[in-house]
């Protein structure tokens, strides 16, 4: 009996894998039309599609599948075109980091409070290298009531393993700004750290850029981020020493500065 009924599973294979090669699944979406109070259901929707072989990745170990990304402002919409789903601009080659492969984040924040307007931050992330390599797009978007439409008014690619990081600020002094670091190529290595914050017009501008205290490869196990942080806070005129360090959360059980540089251990 029970090889008759493998038999029959036998012969139906090829037509179910067939069908599950072509099929994605939606592992996201969100109810735009509450929070920014739009006229019409807007809704963030992300699909994937099914695991890639490792023969198909530059890694050579299995990745999850293709996502593609959906703004629309009815169910029978098109995807509007301000949501980004690949990785490099159109003047790029097409390869295995073109299109985006895992979902980071996908979130509704609010940068001013929840009486302010929200804005939408996505974050997708490339296949990964051998050396772990993986472009990650970082991209935050806005509702316009005129023309009811929504606008990116922040976008950052990264691209290397060396700790890089886009963080969106939910809380304290340096609420709804984005914070990015990024290797410098030369010595001694550290990190670019740039801070963007949200203008009045609701639009992200670079306000600080500086080369961190902070050096690749110096076994602080604080993110480049937290560690830059009483940095950052001093150059913007909210810390000045002698004032409480800015800790990073979690536990951080012998905060000091050396060289300006936080650390916890």
């Amino acid at each position: 009996m029970f090889r008759s009924k493998i038999c029959v599973i036998t012969l139906a294979l090829p037509t179910i894998l067939a069908a599950q090669s072509t099929t994605s699944s939606v592992i996201s979406i969100i109810d735009l039309s509450r929070p920014f109070s739009t006229g019409e259901p807007w809704r963030f929707i992300a699909k994937q599609g099914p695991p890639v072989a490792g023969t198909d990745t530059v890694s050579g170990a299995e990745e999850p599948g293709q996502i593609q990304l959906c703004l629309q402002a009815t169910p029978s919409a098109p995807c509007d075109p301000q949501l980004m789903s690949a990785l490099r601009d159109a003047s790029s080659a097409e390869d295995y980091f073109t299109r985006p492969h895992y979902l980071n984040a996908v979130k509704i924040v609010y940068p001013h409070g929840s009486t302010d307007p929200p804005l939408l931050f996505v974050q997708t992330a490339s296949q990964r290298s051998v050396d772990g390599n993986q472009l990650v797009l970082t991209q935050v978007l806005a509702y316009e009531n005129s023309p009811k439409r929504f606008v990116r008014v922040y976008q950052y690619t990264t691209g290397r393993n060396n700790n890089q990081e886009v963080r969106y600020i939910d809380n304290g002094r340096l609420r709804g700004d984005i914070i990015s670091v990024d290797p410098t190529e030369n010595a001694p290595y550290g990190y670019w750290v740039t801070v963007n914050v949200l203008t009045p017009q609701y639009i992200y501008k670079t306000m600080l850029r500086y080369r961190s205290a902070t050096h690749y490869g110096d076994n602080n196990p604080l993110a480049v981020i937290d560690s830059e942080m009483p940095n950052i806070e001093q150059r913007l005129g909210y810390w000045n020493p002698g004032m409480e360090l800015p800790l990073p959360p979690g536990a951080c059980p012998r905060p000091r500065l050396i060289h300006m540089e936080l650390w916890c251990n």
